[in-house]
């Protein structure tokens, strides 16, 4: 089999394959195999149908058929590889020259990513924010471990600010019930997360064993937008007790045994995930830059079918949430021509982004090993919160590994562009991101210490 291409233009090829009609043999014996035990035939066993029979019964044409069209997946694959194309698009296919005997010749024009001039990232500089802690950053910290350990004692007074509830909730609209808008025995934070617009307004003041109703709209379901009137009733009050910053909550709630120690491990464990915030903001930043100075040519094919995905995603998650459209562009203080054009630029430079790191993959020869998917698998399936099994499961069934894959390795060339880039602080503080580890230690930090120790988190 031989393959040639022809370049249309810098986003779509043409490519030619010839076939010799002895390499297509096979296909064509396989496929006289196949319609033979589908007929039956006086005197012969099914699938021992000589082929000069089925010719005189089916036809030869209908054989040459069959066998093509077993044959051209495998000939296209082929010739992908053996030319190094990357399609974007379905092939348009053609059977040029299709003779009984004679060399078998296709051509296929399809989408692929164009040769990009990548910038010298050497010269991009780009500022993040520096990885200062302050006290105000430590003091949240354990005030949400505080609250972990927080204990809950039922209070005779009031609902204020604060306080946990148990409520019912009955909607109503036009003094009829709604059935799917009602709850009992709810639990709810006053001034946490708001479920319903004003809900907390009506809370505030009510004793247990009280009522109030108030009028709002609900977020979800067939009355999504309508106002509707709702009932809240307090069924108990609830008071949160916070346990004293002092030696025994620190050696409650940590492997420490004063209240420094676990303040100092805060410390350094906000300094950490602050540097990680440096590290994202700088792949961002620099990739963006790097995108900025790349007139890329794009499929338009392309463009316009990820636009429409993701209009599509952005209208079924607002669905979901009960927020119409024109609604979402008020909240944005958009035009719909506005958000077109804001969605085509992110759509545009997405993929150019994307370009940009498949071609340094393929120049830098980048390669992965399992135990790198096995860990990238392990902490998409711990985003996502599902059960690491079901997760792994799913991308099996529905093949995504090859996704998952394509993200470990275009990772390892962001890692690389940014490493080339020059990275500093606000303070102005060069930031050496090549010896960052996932950690968010620098490789420098406690020279001398095992680097392979892990680290033990503070208990829950």
């Amino acid at each position: 089999m031989k393959s040639t291409t022809e370049t249309l233009s810098p986003t779509r090829v043409k490519l030619t394959i010839e076939v010799p009609f002895e390499e297509f043999k096979p296909s064509l014996d396989a496929a006289y195999k196949t319609i033979g035990s589908q007929i039956t035939i006086p005197g012969f066993r099914k699938g021992k149908v000589p082929a000069a029979i089925v010719d005189q019964r089916i036809g030869r044409g209908a054989v040459l058929d069959e066998a093509l069209n077993s044959a051209l997946p495998g000939w296209y694959s082929q010739a992908l590889q053996d030319t190094n194309l990357q399609p974007l698009s379905q092939p348009e296919i053609d059977l040029s020259k299709f003779e009984d005997g004679e060399t078998i010749e296709i051509t296929a024009e399809l989408d692929v990513r164009p040769e990009l001039t990548i910038p010298d990232v050497s010269s991009i500089e780009v500022t993040v924010e520096d990885a200062t802690v302050t006290d105000e950053d430590v003091d949240q910290q354990l005030s949400a471990l505080r609250e972990r350990f927080a204990t809950f004692a039922e209070v005779d007074r009031p609902v204020a600010e604060g306080d946990f509830l148990t409520i019912d909730l009955s909607a109503a609209q036009n003094g009829e019930e709604i059935p799917e808008a009602q709850a009992a025995g709810m639990p709810y934070s006053v001034g946490k997360a708001t479920m319903l617009e004003g809900l907390d307004e009506a809370l505030i003041g009510l004793s247990a064993g009280e009522s109030k109703t108030f009028t709002t709209q609900l977020v979800g379901g067939e009355l999504a937008g309508q106002d509707v009137d709702v009932t809240v009733t307090v069924k108990d009050v609830k008071e949160q007790q916070l346990p004293e910053l002092d030696e025994e909550f620190a050696q409650t709630a940590s492997e420490f045994d004063t209240i420094e120690e676990l303040r100092a491990d805060v410390t350094d464990r906000v300094t950490r995930g602050k540097r990680m915030e440096q590290a994202n903001e700088a792949r961002d930043l620099v990739l963006d830059e790097i995108v900025s100075q790349i007139d890329a040519p794009l499929p338009e094919s392309l463009v316009t079918e990820e636009i429409a995905s993701r209009r599509q995603q952005i209208e079924q998650q607002l669905a979901m949430a009960g927020v119409p459209f024109e609604q979402y562009l008020d909240d944005e203080k958009q035009t719909v021509d506005e958000f077109e054009a804001e969605l085509e630029k992110r759509v545009r430079d997405s993929l150019v982004a994307q370009f940009v790191l498949d071609q340094v993959v393929a120049n830098e020869e980048f390669g992965i090993d399992d135990s790198e998917l096995s860990q990238h698998i392990m902490r998409r399936a711990q985003q996502s919160g599902e059960d690491p099994n079901s997760y792994i499961q799913h991308i099996m069934e529905h093949n995504h590994v090859p996704e998952m894959v394509s993200e470990v390795l275009r990772g390892k060339a962001l890692a690389s562009l940014v490493e080339s880039a020059k990275v500093t602080d606000k303070s102005g503080n060069v930031i050496e991101l090549s010896k960052l580890r996932a950690d968010g230690t620098f490789a420098d930090d406690n020279e001398g210490d095992d680097e392979s120790t892990e680290e033990t988190p503070t208990q829950a």
